[in-house]
């Protein structure tokens, strides 16, 4: 008994392992699940493989945001990732969510367009990608470090074709909730394409969806309202990286950017802002900034998520010094399905194997990483 009294109040010493309410879901922990891009899901379906891929990374009362999910046919930019357009998809995502749910897990769906992060071969009918913009994007080293992922130019939207991709982000949101997941987060970082719209660098137009930093993120701030007119505010997060320049996505002065998109969602009351730190220039090189999320974190009303390196320590600060309410992990919680665990107890991690993030393998690398024993 005295064992289980230092353990329980070990437990509750741990920030991270401390219990959070954000809106109407009641958190057992701060620990997030990040959405992760795996391209296992083959043809765009998800498989029946990511039933044990999520549920290992769950935990009762644990938030897991589901890895980026395209919502329509234009919005491809990678081989085997998962969409939420199609009956079959959402079909396919039930059993998915459902194991989740099973474990006690609050699931999101992340809803994703890559904008000009593509080329012909992923487009219907093979046309050329759709931005805010006409810049091609240059090529880049894939992840493996050898091969060269080549982008087609884009094809600038005209204002008059941007209703149909807001409404996109709208039936996605919609078919997720028909899914199962209890709420999405629009993915609007690391230079796809709503940050595309966002990015000063890559925006070049002259219409009321380009110049101004309030023109700028209208269409960022359009497509949270029409999501959270269909689903609810309370089952809606956004994802942004002001400071990020992944995909040529920079911006000259992205802490005016972070302050005004935070200060205007608050009017839309949703259930979060997951914010990419400075430090994490790309989703894999780690440097040191001087920018702070901390103005972005006091102007913002509701849940504040932040992710970029941490680690247990980093994530622990965070907390206690209020610069965040959860903490997403991306790469060690590949690697370590039951994360939230070894945070507790304080255990070793398994080292993740780069090589194996964005395989098609059905296991390694995917759901064969061990798990400690619990007694």
């Amino acid at each position: 008994m005295e064992n289980e009294a230092v353990e329980e109040k070990q437990h509750h010493m741990i920030p991270l392992m401390t219990p959070y309410k954000m809106g109407n879901f009641q958190l057992s922990h701060r620990v997030v699940l990040a959405p992760l891009t795996r391209q296992r899901s083959y043809g765009n379906i998800p498989q029946p493989h990511a039933i044990l891929y999520y549920s290992q990374r769950t935990t009762k009362g644990g938030l897991l945001i589901a890895e980026a999910t395209v919502i329509s046919e234009t919005a491809i930019g990678y081989k085997d990732t998962p969409g939420i357009w199609t009956k079959e998809q959402v079909e396919a995502w039930k059993p998915i969510v459902n194991a989740v749910h099973a474990k006690g897990g609050i699931f999101f769906s992340q809803i994703w367009h890559v904008g000009r992060v593509s080329n012909k071969d992923f487009q219907p009918n093979g046309q050329d990608p759709i931005s805010c913009t006409d810049k091609p994007l240059s090529p880049q080293i894939r992840s493996n470090g050898v091969d060269v992922e080549q982008f087609t130019p884009p094809r600038r939207l005209t204002k008059d074709e941007i209703p149909q991709i807001i409404n996109d982000f709208r039936v996605a949101a919609r078919n997720a909730i028909e899914a199962g997941f209890d709420g999405v987060e629009i993915h609007g970082a690391h230079g796809y394409l709503i940050d595309q719209f966002m990015k000063d660098q890559v925006n070049d137009r002259s219409d009321k969806y380009g110049g101004s930093i309030e023109n700028r993120c209208r269409f960022a701030l359009e497509i949270v309202e029409a999501v959270a007119n269909e689903i609810g505010a309370d089952r809606v997060g956004i994802r942004i990286s002001p400071f990020a320049n992944y995909n040529e996505s920079g911006d000259t002065n992205p802490s005016a950017l972070g302050l005004y998109m935070v200060e205007s969602l608050n009017k839309y009351d949703i259930a979060y802002c997951h914010v990419v730190e400075p430090r994490m220039k790309t989703p894999w090189e780690k440097c040191q900034c001087p920018e702070s999320l901390v103005p972005m974190r006091k102007a913002f009303k509701g849940t504040f998520i932040v992710a970029g390196g941490y680690d247990r320590e980093d994530g622990n600060r965070a907390v206690v010094e209020d610069r965040a309410d959860l903490v997403a992990y991306g790469r060690l919680f590949i690697s370590n399905p039951d994360l939230p665990n070894r945070f507790k107890l304080n255990a070793p991690l398994n080292k993740y194997n780069r090589e194996t993030f964005y395989t098609s393998d059905p296991v390694v690398g995917y759901t064969d990483y061990p798990i400690l024993e619990t007694t």
